[in-house]
């Protein structure tokens, strides 16, 4: 079964799909060691990882697209894919959706601001108009054709215009044909709980650490009726603070401060080491 119908089955199940944030292939590794049901390959970390920049639309369409396959490759679970915009119009839209599926992520999700599209938690979001908005999943939905790919209509109108207005193109996007509406800049629990009471049928749920909103226990959520719910930096912030730790401590002591830290045998055992140096003696090496 291939992750696109492992993730779809889920949904046909009715089952929570929990899926913590990946800033790269390795964090990716450490979410399916750790048993969650996908990982989400979020655009923020995936510009941090390849830049040290902020998500401001800096990453192009093929650079996301190689970040979304190398992580595929190191993961077995579904992998969510943030695909931005789609990068231009209609015809970019399907070449994106298609360079995806080849790349084989379980899911995408395209939203609705202008380009160039920045973070969904920042200030000064634009979208585009509700019409071009459907447009664009409109193509992502013809463009996948037969396949299994999971498609998110992604509304960035909550920060920007509203609840009223996010609900509204939650529901004119669901029409297109996706198979998960997802309202996005999400900060506080009543927020969350409008969503769940006013926006129809599977719905994804993004909760940033930080916000009254991260709050909630995956238990609430599914009680809410999400089908799935992404954590998208919580990984990358976690190990950003500790890699400033050690560092600091690296600078002052002189030595590396090693408590907390994964030993060497751990490491191997992320990378599984001990599996490729077995393949490789499997064939004369």
């Amino acid at each position: 079964m291939t992750s696109d119908t492992v993730l779809r089955d889920r949904l046909r199940r009715g089952l929570l799909t929990v899926a913590p944030g990946a800033p790269d292939p390795l964090t990716a590794r450490i979410v399916q060691a750790q048993g969650f049901d996908a990982v989400y390959m979020t655009g923020l970390g995936a510009t941090a990882a390849r830049l040290g920049q902020p998500d401001l639309g800096l990453l192009t369409q093929t650079e996301m697209a190689d970040h979304a396959r190398a992580m595929v490759r190191a993961v077995d679970i579904p992998v969510i894919a943030d695909a931005d915009t789609g990068y231009g119009g209609a015809l970019n839209v399907a070449r994106t959706v298609r360079e995806y599926m080849q790349g084989g992520v379980a899911a995408l999700h395209l939203e609705d601001q202008v380009s160039p599209k920045r973070c969904g938690q920042l200030a000064g979001v634009r979208l585009v108009s509700p019409e071009e908005g459907a447009a664009r999943l409109s193509a992502a939905v013809e463009a996948r054709r037969k396949s299994d790919l999971v498609i998110i209509g992604r509304t960035d109108a909550l920060p920007a215009m509203g609840m009223d207005e996010a609900v509204a193109r939650a529901a004119r996007y669901r029409d297109t044909g996706v198979d998960l509406v997802f309202v996005d800049g999400v900060k506080t629990r009543a927020e969350v709980e409008a969503i769940a009471k006013r926006v129809e049928g599977p719905k994804v749920l993004s909760l940033v650490d930080g916000t009254d909103a991260a709050l909630l226990t995956t238990d609430e959520v599914q009680e809410m009726g999400f089908a799935v719910v992404m954590y998208a930096v919580t990984a990358l912030f976690t190990a950003a603070r500790a890699t400033q730790d050690a560092l600091a401590a690296l600078k002052v002591e002189g030595r590396p401060a090693t408590a907390g830290a994964l030993s060497y045998a751990e490491f191997c055992d992320v990378v599984d080491l001990a599996g490729h140096q077995a393949f490789a003696h499997r064939h004369g090496e």
